[in-house]
C-alpha cells in the first residue's frame, strides 16, 4: 500500500517537474505586426493602442505619486503594480513603434535624394516617442507623459490619425 502510494507521488512529481520545465522554456514572442511582406496595416488601430498605452502610463504615474508617502504593505504592493504595469506599456510603446511603423511603414530614402529630409524628420519623429516612452520608465514626473503624449500627436501626423 505504501509502495503504490510512494509510487503516485513519484509520478505525480514528475509530472509537476516536467511542467515546470516547459514553462520555465516557453518565451514569448513579440506580437507586433508584422514582419513578413502581408500588407495588412491599420495604423490608425496601432496608433489608438499606443495612446491607450500612454494612458495607462499617465496613470501609473498618478498612482505611484499618490502611494509614495504612505508606509503600508499594501500601499507598496500597489505602488509595486504600478511601477510593473508602467513598465509593460512603455516596452509596449517602442516595441511597436519599432517593429511595426520603423520597419514595416518607414522606407528608407538615400541621402541626397528627393525626400531624404521628409525621412530624416520621420525617423526623428518615431524616435522622439520610443525616448519619451523610455523616459516614463525612468521618472514618476507627470511631464514625462505630457512629453510622450505630444511625441505620438506627432508621430500620428505621418499615419493621418
Amino acid at each position: 500500500m505504501n509502495r503504490r502510494w510512494a509510487t503516485g507521488v513519484s509520478v505525480f512529481g514528475l509530472t509537476m517537474a516536467a511542467t515546470a520545465v516547459v514553462w520555465a522554456g516557453y518565451q514569448r514572442q513579440a506580437a507586433a505586426h508584422c514582419q513578413v511582406p502581408c500588407g495588412i496595416y491599420d495604423d490608425a488601430a496601432r496608433i489608438t493602442r499606443i495612446r491607450e498605452d500612454a494612458a495607462t502610463i499617465h496613470k501609473a504615474i498618478d498612482e505611484i505619486n499618490e502611494l509614495v508617502g504612505k508606509q503600508s504593505a499594501q500601499a507598496f504592493n500597489q505602488a509595486s503594480r504600478w511601477i510593473t504595469t508602467k513598465e509593460t506599456h512603455a516596452s509596449h510603446i517602442i516595441d511597436v513603434v519599432s517593429e511595426y511603423f520603423l520597419t514595416q511603414k518607414v522606407k528608407p530614402v538615400a541621402a541626397g535624394s528627393s525626400g531624404y529630409d521628409a525621412y530624416l524628420k520621420n525617423l526623428a519623429d518615431h524616435h522622439r516617442v520610443m525616448v519619451a516612452a523610455m523616459k516614463t520608465k525612468q521618472k514618476c514626473d507627470p511631464a514625462t507623459s505630457a512629453t510622450l503624449n505630444a511625441a505620438i500627436d506627432k508621430l500620428a501626423t505621418h499615419y493621418g490619425k
